[in-house]
């Protein structure tokens, strides 16, 4: 393999976006398959990771942080309460809002997706070393947060905001 960092160590690869997508689509790939396993999309398992951390939020907020817009949300929360993992009430400060929170079995869900999401980190870091990790982690943080990419967000989300399929985004781009 020629790479022009290999002459220039002082320069960052010229297919390190390329390689970044790489990646980037691999580990999407196979934490897909992770969580299908337990019937889910990686939507539903970001939505579920959310609301275990911050119960009681909106849709609206869930919306928000999943980088989506309030009506696409609708089919995917409708979808959770009816497999019985998401429940919706009324907001005790604005009756016109419905907050969203796990049930009992959307939390055992979320023990196991964390379990799933664990192993997947585990495997995905594997090449590297405790170190290098805490350095990628940190850097890819910087790498997203220049690219306003919110800590729950994801392009799925977005791609689902605008009706795209995810081919049709990518030209786009």
């Amino acid at each position: 393999m020629t790479d022009a960092s290999a002459s220039r160590p002082d320069r960052p690869s010229p297919r390190t976006a390329f390689l970044l997508t790489q990646l980037g689509a691999d580990a999407a790939d196979r934490f897909a398959q992770r969580v299908a396993e337990l019937g889910l999309t990686p939507r539903d398992a970001g939505a579920i990771r959310v609301l275990g951390r911050d119960p009681g939020i909106s849709q609206r907020e869930l919306a928000t942080r999943l980088g989506t817009v309030p009506s696409r949300l609708v089919a995917l929360v409708d979808e959770l309460e009816r497999r019985g993992f998401v429940e919706r009430s009324r907001s005790p400060h604005d009756r016109r809002n419905y907050q969203l929170q796990l049930t009992a079995a959307g939390t055992e869900l979320l023990g196991r997706l964390r379990v799933i999401a664990e192993a997947h980190q585990a495997e995905v870091l594997a090449p590297l070393d405790q170190d290098e990790s805490v350095v990628l982690s940190r850097l890819l943080a910087k790498l997203a947060g220049g690219a306003t990419i919110g800590p729950d967000g994801h392009p799925g989300y977005r791609e689902a905001a605008e009706g795209l399929r995810p081919e049709a985004s990518s030209s786009r781009r």
